[in-house]
């Protein structure tokens, strides 16, 4: 199962960097057109960033920080991510898993993010009513000399615009993955010892 989670968390950079986007204009843009119009900014970032392309942690890690998680809804994330557990952590428990769940996705991308510079995407089109306030973004992410992954969005519009609360790579979410780790953890012992494992790998004593 370990291998497969981190093919699928490489996979998810294919994809995640559509969720690029700079300034409050943006926020009133519709999800597929935002995703669409960012996503080459972000690529263009990969390409042309001597700093990124040489592999300067630092600065790929400030391109993540900066560019793509502010994007993300870490706290609904977290919640799916956690299940039926979540609602039994305390208010500090929750703040502490979203803050590490964040710092895991950081690691994870920043590890990864310079493996993707030559791929395009493919943007479909967005099936969902005007006034939805939570859709699904479908893209499919071309890669050279291999078959096509689909990666999906699924986004919720809240009052800073829209932000995305899961990724699926064909067809398997990535909440989904961890719920199944973050459950065999809290089986073993107990949300705290999910919280500290999480500690221990975003300081490095563990896998991504």
């Amino acid at each position: 199962m370990t291998r497969r989670l981190d093919a699928l968390r490489r996979a998810l950079l294919l994809g995640a960097c559509a969720l690029l986007a700079s300034g409050s204009a943006l926020a009133q843009e519709a999800p597929d057109a935002l995703v669409k119009r960012v996503s080459q900014e972000v690529t263009q970032i990969v390409k042309t960033d001597a700093k990124v392309r040489a592999g300067d942690q630092a600065r790929i890690r400030e391109v993540v920080e900066s560019r793509l998680l502010p994007h993300f809804d870490f706290s609904r994330m977290t919640a799916l991510a956690m299940g039926r557990h979540w609602a039994r952590a305390t208010p500090e428990q929750k703040a502490r898993l979203a803050d590490e769940f964040r710092s895991l996705l950081v690691r994870t991308y920043s590890s990864t993010l310079t493996q993707y510079r030559d791929q395009s995407i493919d943007y479909k089109p967005l099936r969902a009513d005007a006034a939805a306030t939570e859709v699904t973004v479908r893209t499919e992410v071309v890669r050279p000399g291999q078959s096509p992954v689909q990666i999906d969005y699924g986004m919720a519009k809240g009052a800073n615009g829209w932000k995305a609360y899961d990724v699926i790579v064909g067809g398997v979410s990535l909440v989904t993955n961890y719920r199944d780790e973050f459950n065999e953890q809290i089986r073993s012992g107990g949300i705290d010892a999910l919280v500290a494992a999480l500690v221990a790998r975003n300081k490095g004593g563990g896998a991504k």
